[in-house]
């Protein structure tokens, strides 16, 4: 079944996402393989009136299929049979990248290659020719810089040129010797008295497979034709028997050796050294960077500074001088919904109840966590500038050592950095997903079950809001001191869960560090913004809808007699389960109202903020100006600095959001480690939240 599809693969950190995204602009599919979790997205690209479908493929080092990710590519590749493979290979670690390329040139479809960071490798000394490249591999090979769309045009043109059947690109037959190819071509005679088979494999990578004893690859022969299976099994078990008595060596291995043999080849043959021998730039910094003692100083330097910039750029600077009081991005936000506020009021007097749904529920509830989009925003623009720079491969490199002395392995730091270990501003839903890379199951359920202790984008607005009512002078500190107790938290659970419930073998861990280079402000800022827009998007639709079921729990049912603001609430459904849960959660400082928003943060910690302040406007509505959920509880007498650091521990640790707890679900195949999962984070964060309360308000009178 041949497609019209053209498919992007190449290895990691090859650029492979960027000349997806030249080729299809913004609009973007993204779905899950079949049978397993692993995605691809898909997109349409369009040149000349023609639209074609493009398909990038997770990124791998091999199409050997170890891991899910290797799997999904070949079977992708094999079951579709797209019009058109397009190899990603960067042009600075050439011979790595063309190891992948002859996996795919043994596939025998169509082939284009896109020479990828051209600069960067003329930067380190290395000069392609890419002339020479292509006789080599007998298929078309395009220079590009993908990031700053330079031969993204000629590489579109010279696509739809192969898919339309104007160019040529079956890339030349691979050879891995005398001997071996003589049993792979007398296989591969064998595989064509099948034609069953021949339709959906070319003749000589299933006979290579075969002779490599590729279980996948064999099962998946034996789904078509069992039989004929395992007759060419047994023909490919001989031909394996003399390879490996003429070489004494493995077939697999002896084969995997020949194709490291020919990329070599091939790079001696078209790749010259324009420089003399000299460490390149890269080698350089990471001599710092990635120095034991200087890397974990550096990092959390790198940390401070940039809550420093949030902070500054969000809040702090007067932006626009001119607007009283709205000199900030976060002032303008708060400004507007301060105007929405008061343009609501004359409804309170004829429509009571309309007036506090939007009042209370909407605007005091959505507005309080849309009062941090330039918080967010500023957040994710930075971290976005890190991961594209490169530095988040050294942060991975660095923590790699003292993460396997807590029972986790290298790959672990991957996921806690894109849940927000660095800083903030992750997802834990991609966090733990990182963790398919992972061949070891007990890493992975290890590191998805301490993966939701990082400070993930939804609980910064519950920090930023406490930080701006009881600690508006010591931001960064207070951040730095939340960003090291999540890591703490979690590298302490992951070594009593190593030892306890979790026990396992720990895997190696090998961790390519990409070169250097300065960030794409387009893409760093289109990134930023598709992160900005996905937390909009979720406070005006469902944080909204669980704001308002709150809010009815909040204001029904009405008490028949005349009471304050207060009683009202406490008098309702929700008010109720709070005041039943205070005798438990007073310990930690959490009174009824607080339970609220806390039992409505199960379903997204912001809703924590929105349902705190439906809480504090309902309360308050008697109040003529609108007030920020922050200044509430810094004017409010059973609040104080303890109680809110108390609140925060509590709101970083307890049980991961309902995406996140689908999500462990679903990466674990069992309900039980999702069930755990929320148990055991919720019973942590009580007890650190009442360690940190108790023992506060014994040191407040002394501070």
């Amino acid at each position: 079944m041949t497609t019209g599809e053209i498919v992007i693969a190449g290895n990691p950190n090859a650029g492979k996402t960027s000349v997806y995204n030249q080729l299809t602009g913004a609009a973007q599919q993204v779905s899950n393989y079949p049978g397993v979790t692993v995605e691809y997205k898909s997109g349409v690209m369009r040149h000349e009136g023609k639209k074609l479908t493009v398909v990038d493929l997770p990124g791998t080092y091999s199409l050997t299929a170890y891991s899910q990710e290797e799997l999904v590519a070949r079977n992708y590749i094999v079951d579709r049979q797209p019009a058109l493979i397009v190899d990603v290979v960067d042009a600075s670690n050439l011979e790595r990248n063309l190891y992948l390329t002859t996996q795919i040139a043994e596939m025998r479809m169509p082939m284009v290659i896109a020479l990828n960071m051209v600069d960067a490798a003329e930067r380190r000394g290395y000069q392609v020719d890419a002339d020479k490249l292509s006789q080599l591999l007998g298929v078309p090979v395009i220079p590009t810089v993908a990031s700053r769309g330079i031969g993204i045009k000629a590489l579109r043109d010279t696509c739809i040129a192969v898919v339309e059947g104007r160019h040529e690109a079956v890339p030349a037959p691979v050879c891995f010797g005398h001997a071996v190819d003589e049993e792979i071509d007398a296989l591969s005679e064998q595989v064509r008295l099948y034609p069953v088979l021949t339709e959906r494999f070319a003749p000589s990578w299933l006979a290579t497979k075969l002779i490599e004893r590729d279980e996948a690859a064999t099962a998946q022969a034996q789904v078509i034709d069992a039989e004929a299976t395992a007759a060419l099994v047994r023909q490919a078990e001989e031909a394996a028997h003399r390879i490996e008595t003429h070489f004494d060596t493995d077939a697999a291995t002896l084969v995997a050796e020949h194709r490291y043999g020919i990329a070599a080849g091939i790079v001696k043959s078209c790749v010259s050294v324009t420089a003399q021998a000299r460490r390149d730039i890269t080698d350089q910094i990471d001599q710092v960077v990635c120095n034991r003692l200087v890397g974990p100083l550096i990092l959390v330097g790198v940390v401070a500074l940039l809550f420093f910039w949030v902070f500054k750029l969000s809040d702090e600077w007067a932006w626009l001088p001119w607007i009283g009081g709205w000199e900030s991005p976060t002032g303008v936000v708060a400004g507007v919904f301060d105007l929405l506020s008061a343009a609501i009021s004359p409804l309170e007097a004829r429509m009571p109840m309309f007036h506090s749904l939007l009042d209370a529920g909407i605007i005091g509830g959505v507005g309080g966590v849309l009062n941090f989009v330039p918080l967010i925003f500023f957040m994710f623009l930075f971290v976005s500038a890190l991961e594209d720079s490169g530095y988040i491969a050294r942060v991975a490199f660095i923590l790699d050592r003292p993460l396997r002395v807590f029972g986790l392995q290298g790959k672990s730091i991957l996921a806690f950095i894109v849940a927000g270990g660095i800083g903030a501003g992750g997802c834990a839903v991609p966090g733990i997903m990182a963790t398919r890379t992972m061949r070891e199951d007990k890493d992975r359920l290890l590191t998805m079950l301490v993966t939701p202790f990082m400070n993930c984008g939804a609980k910064m607005p519950v920090y930023a809001m406490l930080i701006a009512a009881f600690f508006p002078g010591d931001r960064i500190l207070v951040m730095m001191t939340l960003w090291a107790f999540s890591w703490i938290t979690a590298l302490c659970a992951s070594w009593v869960l190593r030892r306890t419930i979790v026990r396992g073998p720990q895997t190696p861990f090998v961790m390519e560090l990409p070169p250097y280079h300065m960030p794409v402000f387009r893409g760093v800022l289109r990134h930023t913004w598709e992160r900005t827009w996905m937390y909009i998007k979720k406070a005006g639709t469902i944080i909204l809808a669980i704001n308002i079921l709150l809010w009815a729990f909040m204001y029904f049912p009405r008490p028949s007699e005349a009471v304050d603001d207060t009683e009202a609430l406490a008098y309702s459904m929700a008010g109720r389960a709070g005041k039943a849960l205070e005798p438990v959660s007073s310990a930690a400082g959490f009174d009824w109202k607080t339970n609220i928003a806390l039992v409505g943060g199960f379903a997204a910690k912001e809703v924590v903020v929105g349902a705190l302040g439906t809480a504090y406007a309902l309360e308050n509505q008697t109040d003529e100006d609108f007030q920020s959920l922050s200044a509430r509880l810094a004017a409010h007498p059973d609040w104080n600095p303890v109680r809110g650091f108390a609140l925060m521990i509590f709101v970083m640790l307890y049980a991961p959001c309902f995406v996140t707890i689908a999500v462990i679900r679903r990466e674990s195949g069992s309900w039980k480690w999702a069930a755990f999962s929320t148990i055991y984070s919720t019973a942590l964060a009580f007890v650190l939240a009442v360690v940190v309360y108790q023992v506060g308000m014994l040191l407040l009178p002394y501070l």
